[in-house]
């Protein structure tokens, strides 16, 4: 036996299972020919190559141990034995392999391609890349939070997946002078977003691009020009409480705080509401809030759970003229609004009869005010006033309408008594006077 080389029993002991080198071979790296242990080498070693391409690769034995040849070899490709048809010996040392129309490569670090001994032990291995060249990153967008910082994200390009390793770079730099520079703390907000944490000029505009880069090609965004001021956001309002307004069955108060970030900054904000009842997933948005922070939502249904959510755009700060970025939505908060005290139908309550006068108007009339306050002043205060108003109002003509036809049931009782007795007239005969007609039936009238 040869010096230095291990015997059958070492090289047995020291074999890892089967399925291990294949994980490892293109993490660590293949074997290299000439590094003693070696018997075979693949050639070409780690190529890459186009989807849809074709690969013609050869596994060639050493000399050593003497004797040795290809007849027995088979490949793999990441574990699967390839069928025999696609590969033939060129000589007594040289097994060949065709493949042709490339599918991308199933994990980025490449595909284990291994030649095989008769045995199955593992002779020589090669990385195969098979992927696209990156496209152009586009829809590049970045916001600060303290006008220090800046973080952008972006989509990697129309096709998006390579099947290689991609490396993307965020570069910037002041728009008339100053050098390139590189963000470095990536992957802040997702797979393509990078954060610039300090050091960032204010009043003067930055440019901002994308590279992209992987074994097959680079590619380069479009440039976006923006003035740190301009793409000022907030974190969510903070503090947002959610409670009745006394006995209102269809409203509910929100308040809030203003985000304390920009506090020490000159800037307005402007913030939306969203509410959703708990059992949908249905938003509802409130746009018109302005600046204040409180809002009475009014048109709800009674006793419901509300979930409600608070965002915020500062805009005009130091000026800016740019519309502002909104923050995301505040964490939800849950109220409920009070129970109906009215039996709702079917609740025992009586329908009022069609012939009074007053019924249709009075609800068409509140159809048509609630209609009118839930599209155009959810959060007016003055509106609010006139609507508390005419509700007292309705609530006290309702009062008085049910007193008076309670007094007008009691008289009409009283009535019934001392003309019929306890049945009235209804449904009582009279005799008909000598030689006169039967009179008719007569009936308390409703």
């Amino acid at each position: 036996m040869p010096a230095g080389r291990p015997g059958p029993a070492a090289q047995s002991a020291r074999r890892p299972p089967p399925l291990l080198p294949l994980l490892l071979l293109c993490v660590l790296g293949a074997p290299q020919a000439g590094s003693g242990a070696d018997t075979a080498v693949i050639s070409p070693q780690d190529p890459t190559l186009l989807i849809g391409s074709s690969l013609q690769a050869t596994c060639s034995v050493h000399g050593d141990p003497p004797g040795a040849t290809a007849e027995g070899l088979y490949w793999t490709l990441n574990g699967h034995r390839l069928p025999p048809e696609l590969s033939r010996m060129l000589n007594a040392s040289t097994l060949a392999l065709a493949l042709a129309n490339l599918n991308g490569s199933r994990q980025q670090s490449g595909d284990n391609l291994v030649c095989h001994a008769r045995d199955g032990s593992i002779l020589a291995g090669s990385c195969l890349y098979v992927g696209l060249p990156p496209e152009k990153p586009f829809n590049i967008s970045c916001w600060s939070k303290n006008m220090k910082d800046l973080t952008c994200r972006w989509t990697p390009g129309a096709r998006g997946e390579t099947f290689l390793h991609t490396n993307y770079s965020l570069k910037y730099k002041l728009r008339w002078y100053g050098q390139d520079n590189t963000c470095e703390e990536y992957h802040t907000v997702g797979p393509h977003s990078c954060h610039i944490p300090k050091d960032l000029a204010l009043f003067t505009p930055y440019e901002i691009w994308v590279e992209a880069t992987n074994r097959l090609g680079s590619a380069r965004s479009d440039v976006l020009t923006l003035d740190i001021l301009d793409v000022v956001t907030t974190d969510p309002p903070p503090e947002v409480h959610v409670s009745r307004v006394g006995g209102l069955e269809d409203q509910l108060s929100v308040r809030w705080v203003s985000p304390p970030a920009l506090k020490d900054f000159l800037f307005q904000a402007k913030y939306q509401i969203r509410y959703r009842v708990e059992d949908s997933v249905d938003w509802k948005v409130v746009d018109d809030v302005s600046n204040q922070t409180s809002c009475r939502l009014a048109g709800l249904k009674p006793g419901t759970v509300y979930f409600v959510q608070v965002r915020c755009n500062p805009f005009g700060i130091y000026g800016s003229k740019k519309a502002g970025i909104w923050s995301e939505w505040s964490h939800p908060t849950a109220a409920s609004t009070p129970r109906s005290e009215r039996p709702g139908p079917g609740g025992g309550a009586c329908e009022p009869r069609g012939g009074e006068p007053s019924s249709g108007p009075v609800r068409r009339e509140l159809k048509q005010f609630l209609g009118w306050l839930k599209k155009h002043a959810y959060c007016s205060n003055l509106s609010f006033r006139l609507y508390d108003q005419w509700r007292a109002w309705m609530q006290k003509s309702h009062k008085t309408r049910n007193q008076d036809e309670g007094i007008l049931s009691s008289g009409r009782r009283g009535a019934a008594r001392g003309k019929g007795g306890p049945g009235g007239w209804a449904g009582r005969e009279t005799r008909a006077p000598p030689g006169g007609r039967r009179p008719r039936a007569l009936h308390p009238q409703p």
